[in-house]
């Protein structure tokens, strides 16, 4: 969805914040988005790694069972 924004969007959006929340807001603004993908990243990457690693023991011992006959 945001790949067919393009340069020109972008810079159209970026004018568009600055207009409307001003030059001092703009940085705090950038800051708490970079956090909020920061922490969202971060929780995306526990909750995966809570469901693959059951799994990939399951694998594992799966393929152990089937080494031992």
């Amino acid at each position: 969805m945001l790949s067919n924004i393009g340069v020109p969007g972008l810079i159209l959006i970026l004018v568009i914040a600055l207009v409307i929340f001003g030059p001092k807001k703009l940085p705090e603004i950038g800051r708490a988005v970079g956090q909020t993908l920061k922490e969202f990243k971060k929780s995306t990457k526990e909750l995966t790694s809570e469901v693959t690693e059951p799994i990939n023991d399951i694998k594992q011992e799966a393929k152990k069972v089937t080494e031992d006959k």
